[in-house]
């Protein structure tokens, strides 16, 4: 499972999203910053900043 915290990348923020792909998590943390921090405008340095704080979830034993 993928993993993004949206912490990583903008300062404060307690939301994540978990997928099967990278893909998934970027079309989801991409809606995110749409609606929760307001740009309107998504670059590809955004997509490549949420790309790169993507993480395999590691499972709590």
């Amino acid at each position: 499972m993928r993993l993004f915290e949206c912490g990583t990348l903008v300062p404060g923020c307690d939301w994540h999203t978990r997928a099967d792909s990278d893909a998934e998590v970027v079309r989801r943390a991409v809606e995110h910053m749409r609606s929760a921090h307001g740009e309107t405008l998504i670059r590809e340095n955004m997509v490549d900043n949420i790309k790169a704080r993507i993480v395999e979830e590691t499972k709590a034993a």
